[in-house]
């Protein structure tokens, strides 16, 4: 039976050869109709043509908006009035980006916004890293339950619990801990006039939500560490506690080096997240606060024009605060893409 195979796949490559002798050995014009004037030539050819025009249509969609948006940054007052200018700039300027950096504070709310959101993406990647692994790993009663709410709190508007977070922050007080000293079961135990603490106009409302994994997103977190880690095989964590490690020791060596893809596309969501946030920030920081990325857009004084394009021109600078807002994002996902992707596939979230 073996022979006869093997003198099947012989016969089959021999004629193959010479199928291909012979079709070199024909006039060239003879080769060239037969392989471009035959129906699957035909047919494939329709086929790349028409994905070509699909992807181009598609791109064209998708990439038109951010040209246009670009396109406009760099136009004078003078590009709006003039009815011939379209996408490219007839005297093209950077008026509008230096005036934004320098009056609208930029530099300074480039500084502030990546101390809180790296701080707060630190945070919830480790949080909810270490939370994910327990719940993937470990078996104890209500784990099903303690999952499901956690996944619930994706459903839940946040909007929903703004006045009860603003009422918490301004008067933190963490089981009542400073309104017994403060309040006093013992008078000469009263070390506080006011039994709270204000922490609204801080970064510390962020940190603790951050700290305590009940930061907005941080539901998604805990479900993408659970579902990689779930991939784990168990001999890994049994053969370091054969060797003596404990839980901790286990998980820092161990299995944190694994997870570093996962972590840093945790990272990179929780950190773009906070970077253009201003639902935290709006609730947080009401009377003062640092300059972050949602506070300089606006149109600074010395770009206001009273034209008949002034509506288009403020516009313009607007798309162009959201563009100096999102350059660091692109900047930090050209570096990060790769680890991105891999953390995604690893996570469970794609089909």
């Amino acid at each position: 039976m073996t022979n006869q195979v093997q003198n099947a796949h012989k016969i089959k490559r021999e004629s193959k050869k010479r199928i291909r002798v012979e079709f070199d050995r024909t006039p060239l014009l003879e080769r060239l109709r037969s392989k471009y004037l035959s129906l699957y030539f035909l047919k494939r050819l329709v086929w790349h043509v028409f994905r070509f025009l699909l992807l181009l249509g598609v791109c064209y969609v998708i990439l038109f908006p951010f040209y246009s948006k670009i396109a406009s940054s760099f136009m004078s007052p003078e590009d709006f009035v003039d009815v011939t200018v379209r996408l490219i700039p007839k005297y093209p300027t950077l008026d509008i980006y230096k005036a934004i950096i320098m009056e609208n504070g930029y530099l300074s709310a480039l500084l502030n916004t990546f101390i809180l959101a790296g701080s707060c993406a630190l945070l919830q990647t480790f949080v909810c890293c270490l939370v994910g692994y327990g719940f993937a790993k470990f078996k104890f009663k209500f784990n099903k339950l303690l999952f499901l709410l956690v996944i619930f709190t994706m459903i839940v508007p946040h909007s929903t619990l703004q006045l009860s977070m603003f009422m918490e922050f301004r008067y933190f007080d963490i089981l009542g801990i400073l309104n017994l000293l403060g309040g006093g079961v013992v008078d000469w135990l009263r070390l506080l006039e006011n039994p709270s603490l204000n922490l609204i106009n801080t970064y510390w409302p962020l940190w603790i939500l951050s700290a305590t994994a009940l930061a907005f997103k941080n539901g998604l977190y805990i479900f993408m560490m659970r579902q990689f880690f779930k991939g784990v095989p168990d001999e890994l964590e049994e053969s370091a506690y054969v060797d003596g490690a404990g839980v901790f020791r286990t998980f820092i060596q161990i299995i944190l080096p694994l997870s570093i893809p996962m972590m840093i596309t945790v990272f990179m969501f929780a950190f773009s997240w906070q970077w253009t946030d201003n639902f935290y920030t709006d609730l947080f920081y009401t009377t003062s606060g640092p300059t972050l990325m949602p506070d300089i857009v606006a149109i600074p004084t010395s770009l206001n024009i009273t034209t008949a394009a002034a509506n288009m021109y403020n516009t313009a600078i607007t798309n162009t605060c959201g563009i100096l807002i999102l350059l660091p994002l692109i900047l930090l996902y050209v570096f990060a893409q790769k680890y991105i992707i891999q953390g995604i596939e690893r996570s469970g979230i794609t089909g």
